[in-house]
C-alpha cells in the first residue's frame, strides 16, 4: 500500500475526526456501486479502506509514524549502520561500513548470521542476498526455518443485510484473479475485517504467504434502512385500510410476516416488530404511509368535501 496518508489526502497531523473526514469523502467518491464504468474501481476503494483501517489503530500508526513499520505493517530494513566498535570500511572511527557490515546488517534481517570468508555451514550451502540464490547445499532458511513471509493484500467485500444475516458463505475475487469461498463470521459488523490466511501475495523469498486482510462493507438495500441491528422499511396502505384497518405483509430478512393494523391506524408513529431486525438481535420498524388512487376519485372528492364542511378536525397546532 502507498503511504496511508497520501492516500487519504491528510496531513500526519490528522485527528480521528479528519481521518473519518476524508474516508467518508473518499469512499462516497470512489464507491464500485458509483463507479460501474471504472475497472479499477475496486482497487481504488480498498486501498481507501485499508489506509482509514491502518491510521485509526493507534498502535499501528504509532508504529509507522516512528518509522518502525512500513504501510502493509512489515517491519522496516533498519539500514546500514557502523560495526559494534564504530570502525569504518578503512578501519578509523568516522563515516564509512565495512564490506563486512553491509552484508552482517543485510543478513540480520532474515535471521541469520555471515560467516567470514571460507566457512563453510554442516550443510554446505550459502546463501548471496544480492542474487537471491543458494549454492552447495539445501538453500537458506532463518533461525524458524522459514523465509520471509510474502505481504498481506487488502480486499473490500460488499455484502447484502440478508447474506451477512444468514452468516452465508460468498465467492470473492482476489486481486489475483483467485476465486475463494469466503464464510461471514456470525453477526458480521460493517467495517469488520476478516483475515485469510495464507491468501496473500507470496513470499520472494521461499517462506510463507501473506494474509489477505477483507474488510466487510454493507451493501445499500432496497427495502430496508439500518440503525445500528434494528432496521426500518415503508409499508403502504390504501385509506380505506387506514380507516377501517387491515391485515398487510410487511416483508423481513427473514420472509414477509403478516401486520394487523387496527382501524384509524396513527401513521405518525412506527409500528415495532420485537427481534425482527438484524440477527434478531435489533427490531423492525415499520413506517404506514396511506397512499391514494393515481389521477384523483370524483366520489373521494366529494366525500372529502362533506367531511372538510359538515366534520372538520385539526391535525396540525
Amino acid at each position: 500500500m502507498r503511504d496511508p496518508y497520501t492516500v487519504l489526502g491528510v496531513p500526519r497531523t490528522a485527528s480521528e475526526k479528519e481521518l473519518k473526514s476524508a474516508y467518508r469523502r473518499l469512499a462516497k467518491a470512489h464507491h464500485p456501486d458509483q463507479n460501474k464504468d471504472d475497472p479499477s474501481a475496486h482497487a481504488k476503494f480498498a486501498e481507501i479502506s485499508a489506509a482509514y483501517d491502518f491510521l485509526t489503530d493507534a498502535e499501528k500508526r504509532g508504529q509507522f509514524d516512528r518509522g518502525e513499520i512500513d504501510a502493509d505493517g512489515q517491519p522496516r530494513f533498519a539500514g546500514f549502520g557502523r560495526s559494534a566498535g564504530g570502525r569504518s570500511a578503512g578501519g578509523g572511527q568516522a563515516g564509512g561500513f565495512s564490506a563486512e557490515d553491509i552484508l552482517k546488517e543485510f543478513m540480520s534481517g532474515f535471521g541469520g548470521a555471515p560467516r567470514r570468508p571460507g566457512a563453510r555451514s554442516s550443510s554446505q550451502s550459502s546463501w548471496d542476498p544480492f542474487t537471491g540464490t543458494t549454492s552447495g547445499g539445501a538453500g537458506f532458511t532463518n533461525r524458524g526455518g522459514a523465509g520471509v513471509k510474502g505481504d498481506d493484500i487488502a480486499v473490500t467485500a460488499t455484502v447484502s443485510l440478508e447474506d451477512a444475516h444468514t452468516g452465508a458463505s460468498l465467492p470473492l475475487r482476489m486481486p489475483t484473479g483467485k476465486v475463494l469461498n469466503v464464510k461471514l463470521p456470525e453477526n458480521v459488523e460493517e467495517g469488520q475485517q476478516i483475515r485469510l490466511k495464507g491468501q496473500g501475495q507470496p513470499s520472494p523469498l521461499g517462506g510463507e504467504p501473506g494474509d489477505a486482510l477483507v474488510t466487510v462493507r454493507f451493501e445499500r438495500h432496497k427495502q430496508f434502512r439500518r440503525d445500528g441491528h434494528d432496521l426500518r422499511t415503508d409499508v403502504p396502505i390504501t385509506l380505506y385500510e387506514a380507516v377501517l384497518g387491515a391485515k398487510v405483509r410487511v416483508p423481513t430478512l427473514d420472509g414477509s410476516v403478516e401486520l394487523n393494523l387496527p382501524p384509524g391506524v396513527n401513521t405518525q408513529k412506527a409500528l415495532r416488530l420485537k427481534g425482527k431486525g438484524l440477527y434478531k438481535n435489533g427490531d423492525l420498524y415499520v413506517n404506514i404511509k396511506i397512499v391514494l388512487p393515481e389521477g384523483g376519485d370524483p366520489d373521494l372528492e366529494s366525500l372529502m368535501r362533506f367531511w372538510r364542511d359538515q366534520k372538520p378536525y385539526s391535525v396540525r397546532d
